[in-house]
């Protein structure tokens, strides 16, 4: 900042030599699921410049999915090799986090090992509110209430078979803003609809996810998370996500009416007002694909919007929210910390439960889902994902 102020350029940081050493830590078991209280064997390798390293000392730490309790054991490592035992005993993820040092002084090279133990069995750590249902039908009432405006504005489209548009339409609040695609030429009722959404971040919609989608025969948008213009420069939305969007992750915790995600969920509704009003609908089938905070709204529009007839969540974000309160770590975006040195704000812990994955799965009038979970995802934790 002193730099910018006497109009200098900032000096250059030193390049980091990348580290040599390669650690790497693997469950013994293919499929890593265990039964509560059995042993959990992992192997710890450290190779050097490909080469397998020996005679010095690695350390590990076994938790709960990150969280207490932590059991901490060091071994020699012989052939470039070390096993670490642990255990849990109880239904969650036994997490092992694996570390190197060269020297006191050098950083560590680290790795994560992750195994499921008993996970089908993990349950929500608070039921779902009495009036859930009340409430999101409150919501997509005012909703309804806004007339669907809808600009389409034609863009290049990357092929000779399909139609490519800017969509704007009209919601509460921000509007739908996306990339909307078709086939040339599709019957009346033979389309299936897709609505592909944004993980966790501030940008414009894509074109390409839409133009597949129709090339393969589906009308299809894809819309940025914000309600935000499409196609404008990358400082357009670097300064919004500096700005007036840097923390919406926890805008509005403490209220399910002025939550950020509120915005978010019902533009899902609106989008597929949208796909669900175009005459090539096949009247039938709704998709809603995206991982993170995609995998979030996902599980938002199937349990929101009963037209939802597939969910696609790559490994969800939005689940368990108040997983603390069981002990338990939470997911993304962690409205809640996972280790708060209180207890958390009553009236966050309450709000939140409104937009909670494992309440809109509970609710959801789906009929399929497809979900990936990451045995050793530490943002969207494979606990609060089961």
């Amino acid at each position: 900042a002193a730099a910018q102020q006497r109009s200098l350029p900032p000096a250059p940081k030193a390049p980091q030599p990348a580290s040599a050493f390669k650690l790497e830590a693997n469950v013994d078991r293919k499929d890593a699921l265990f039964k509560k209280g059995e042993p959990v064997a992992v192997t710890i390798s450290l190779t050097k410049d490909g080469k397998p390293v020996s005679d010095v000392e690695v350390s590990w730490t076994f938790s709960k999915d990150g969280l207490p309790p932590y059991e901490n054991g060091k071994a020699m490592l012989k052939d470039g090799k070390a096993k670490a035992m642990g255990k849990l005993d109880e239904p969650g993820f036994l997490q092992c986090r694996a570390s190197f040092r060269e020297t006191p002084t050098t950083a560590p090279v680290t790795a994560l090992a992750g195994a499921g133990i008993e996970p089908l069995e993990i349950r929500p750590s608070m039921p779902r509110p009495d009036d859930f249902d009340a409430f999101w039908a409150a919501q997509k009432k005012k909703l309804a209430a806004v007339p669907m405006t809808v600009k389409l504005t034609k863009e290049k489209s990357p092929s000779t078979k399909i139609e490519l548009f800017d969509a704007q339409v009209d919601c509460l609040g921000k509007p739908v803003s996306g990339y909307f695609a078709r086939p040339i030429g599709a019957k009346p009722g033979s389309l299936p609809a897709v609505l592909t959404v944004h993980g966790a971040g501030v940008g414009s919609s894509n074109t390409g996810s839409p133009s597949s989608w129709a090339a393969n025969g589906a009308l299809a948008m894809d819309i940025n998370a914000h309600g935000i213009p499409n196609g404008k420069p990358k400082e357009f939305y670097k300064s919004l996500a500096d700005g007036e969007l840097k923390d919406y992750r926890i805008e509005g915790r403490d209220d399910r009416e002025k939550n950020y995600f509120l915005g978010m969920f019902l533009r899902l509704v609106r989008a597929i007002d949208f796909l669900t009003s175009q005459p090539e609908w096949n009247g039938k089938d709704v998709i809603v694909y995206g991982s993170s905070q995609g995998g979030f709204q996902a599980f938002a529009a199937g349990g929101i919007d009963e037209r939802v007839t597939l969910i696609c969540a790559g490994v969800p974000a939005g689940c368990d929210h108040t997983g603390v309160v069981a002990k338990r770590v939470n997911g993304w975006p962690k409205f809640i910390a996972s280790l708060p040195e209180t207890e958390p704000d009553p009236k966050v812990r309450e709000a939140v439960r409104y937009f909670d994955n494992v309440n809109f799965a509970a609710h959801t009038h789906a009929k399929e889902a497809i979900v990936t979970v990451g045995f050793i995802d530490t943002t969207c934790p494979p606990t609060s994902v089961y």
